[in-house]
């Protein structure tokens, strides 16, 4: 074994050097001929020797990987996890073919729409200006203020054991131009989303974030169009009739987007909607919070399809035929 090889090498020379260290003049002349020896291996090109081609598949199936229905990345052939160490003693080209095997075609950009403000303490001007504000008369303003003070005696004598971390009278900082999840949702496309290079974009909104995908169609509707291919929600809330999504908004939603909702249907099965949108099928749970777990192998399967169909431009499946044609009759 070649690493072994070397290692019992290295492991030769440093212990000559700790010995020629104890010794005199010459020794130490020899402990820097041997140094300068050691800086001049490459212990990277010590371990090419002898490897495979660091050639690997460009896909999972490639791999022979799979998701489960669990969501567990599973070989598909032996059902065991994945094994890091594929090839005895090579290191190296077993962190490559794991890189390799991260690497799924996917850039993913993760949306935090709820964090809209950061909290931080009140200076004491900012106080004293607060409890300043008012026109009413002295002696008026003098009674209340005490009756403010006695009161906030109590309140923060209770609240420093009840939460000990919140002593100071904070004020809250909205962050600029995301002060809300639409304005998120905006500013993340526009300064990320719409710039990069990908051909295929697709959106998994879950709850609000439909919503929010849903206002970010009406404010850029022909860049959404022009660059994402589908878009999976999950027990979304949105609502196009109070949220005025025109009449090509919702066209194109019932032939790009798919809601898995909450319900006590199988997965997958078609679930009835009032809402002239997109079709609408069980996520398998009745659970809010697990939707988008619970979905997660139906939505990489919608997304393969709906790529698959752009690229080769087949119509929509019979599915999602039925559902358009159910919804233009309503």
């Amino acid at each position: 074994m070649h690493i072994y090889f070397t290692i019992l090498i290295l492991l030769t020379v440093w212990v000559r050097m700790a010995q020629l260290q104890q010794g005199g003049p010459d020794e130490k002349e020899k402990t820097t001929a041997l140094k300068d020896l050691l800086s001049r291996i490459d212990l990277d090109e010590l371990m090419k020797k002898d490897e495979p081609p660091l050639e690997f598949p460009d896909t999972l199936e490639g791999f022979e990987y799979i998701f489960n229905e669990k969501g567990q990345l599973r070989h598909a052939k032996t059902g065991e996890p994945f094994v890091f160490n594929y090839r005895e003693d090579l290191h190296r080209w077993n962190q490559k073919r794991y890189e390799a095997l991260g690497e799924e075609g996917y850039g993913v950009i993760v949306l935090n729409p709820n964090e809209n403000y950061i909290e931080v303490e009140k200076t004491k001007a900012q106080v004293q200006l607060s409890s300043d504000s008012s026109d009413e008369p002295a002696e008026k303003r003098e009674r209340k203020d005490k009756i403010q003070k006695e009161t906030k005696k109590r309140r923060d004598f209770y609240e420093k054991y009840r939460n000990p971390q919140k002593e100071k009278e904070t004020m809250q900082i909205y962050i600029r131009d995301n002060g809300s999840p639409e304005e998120h949702a905006v500013y993340v496309w526009d300064h990320f989303i719409s710039q990069s290079a990908a051909e295929n974009v697709f959106f998994v909104a879950h709850s609000y974030g439909g919503l929010a995908f849903v206002q970010l169609m009406i404010q850029r509707e022909a860049e959404v169009k022009n660059k994402v291919t589908a878009v999976a929600l999950t027990d979304s809330v949105h609502n196009v009739w109070h949220q005025e999504a025109g009449k090509t908004i919702r066209e194109w939603m019932r032939e790009n987007c798919c809601n898995w909702v909450s319900s006590s249907e199988p997965l997958d099965m078609a679930v009835e909607s009032m809402l002239p949108d997109c079709p609408r099928v069980s996520a398998g749970t009745e659970r809010h919070e697990l939707t988008s777990w619970k979905s997660f192998p139906s939505i990489f399967r919608f997304f393969s399809e709906a790529l698959e169909a752009k690229n080769s431009s087949v119509k929509p499946t019979p599915t999602r035929r039925s559902n358009r044609i159910k919804y233009e009759e309503l």
